[in-house]
């Protein structure tokens, strides 16, 4: 009876010992605070991986950079195996990829239903080269428009004139250059910092962005150009993708594309919820005249081109787009 008993209860221990060992962990790195929506999105999608796997992975959410991974070296990271998983600024990648700049050509899709009519044929493309740097994308959702913040308000484009205003990518600084602007290309962990110093006096990004960083310590008006699209891609490592069973993949794939729509509408109402807060706390939000409207998109389409000649792989993506967008 009692070697039963004892056998009972070494095989009981034995089986979780062999859950235990089943389960799997994965860290993620989010450079985002834990209030930015795009981290609210990370962490309510943990919470159904576990759900879903019963379980067996278990998605621990780093905010805040935590993890000690800066924006453009996200994908490097994941493709390295440095971190697993990671919630990824795509457009802040071009230097591994040129042609995930493509997004962020100023105006060429400065709407929700424009972005997500350029992701129809654009996406796969997107697909492609994280496989090719060892990972699988699970979700893309993007950020809010790309407003303008500024200690003066902008009402014609000489108000620019040699602005030193952060961008995020290449296309930001061509733009903006373009404009007469000063444009210094920086992560978002110098943001900040860069302000308080004085060493910029103007930044572009999203509202969301402005709230997290208290924008308004720092500067009085914020322009709704709505300028550059922008799109957060989390992606996993593909040998510790593959290692997890077929079962588990399969409710992976399925929870990120359920989801996924869910926190495109998480960003839309974001941005009418952080300009509020923004005009809360002190900041006058204006939008661009028409005329001054006008002149901005006739700065932006040149760069369409000769982004398409720089990167020409480009070139088919963004011909689809514009036919079926007009």
């Amino acid at each position: 009876m009692y070697k039963t008993t004892f056998a009972i209860a070494g095989l009981a221990g034995a089986t979780m010992s062999f859950a235990a060992q089943a389960q799997t962990t994965w860290n993620m790195s989010v450079v985002w605070p834990e209030g930015n929506f795009h981290t609210q999105n990370a962490l309510q999608f943990a919470d159904a991986v576990e759900e879903v796997t019963g379980g067996d992975v278990v998605i621990n959410v780093q905010s805040g950079g935590a993890l000690g991974i800066k924006g453009p070296e996200g994908m490097a990271a994941v493709r390295d195996g440095l971190v697993p998983i990671a919630d990824i600024l795509m457009n802040q990648q071009v230097g591994e990829a040129p042609i995930l700049g493509v997004e962020t050509l100023p105006y060429l899709a400065p709407t929700m239903s424009d972005l997500a009519l350029l992701h129809k044929f654009y996406r796969p493309k997107v697909e492609e080269v994280a496989e090719s740097m060892n990972q699988k994308l699970l979700y893309m959702v993007p950020w809010p428009g790309q407003a303008v913040y500024s200690e003066n308000e902008i009402q014609s484009i000489d108000d620019l004139s040699g602005l030193q205003i952060r961008v995020v990518d290449a296309n930001g600084h061509d733009y903006f250059e373009a404009l007469g602007a000063a444009p210094l290309q920086m992560p978002w962990g110098e943001v900040v910092p860069s302000l308080a110093a004085g060493t910029i006096s103007g930044v572009t990004t999203s509202s969301s962005s402005g709230v997290d960083g208290a924008f308004w310590e720092f500067l009085d008006h914020m322009s709704t150009f709505n300028w550059q699209a922008s799109s957060n891609i989390v992606t996993v490592n593909l040998d510790a993708w593959n290692s997890l069973d077929a079962e588990d993949r399969a409710a992976i794939e399925e929870t990120a594309a359920a989801l996924e729509g869910e926190f495109w509408l998480n960003s839309a109402r974001e941005d009418a919820e952080k300009i509020a807060t923004l005009e809360d706390n002190g900041m006058t939000v204006t939008s661009p005249s028409p005329e001054l409207q006008d002149e901005l998109l006739a700065r932006a389409t040149p760069l369409w081109e000769a982004f398409m000649e720089r990167v020409p792989d480009s070139r088919e993506y963004i011909d689809q787009y514009l036919e079926a967008k007009d």
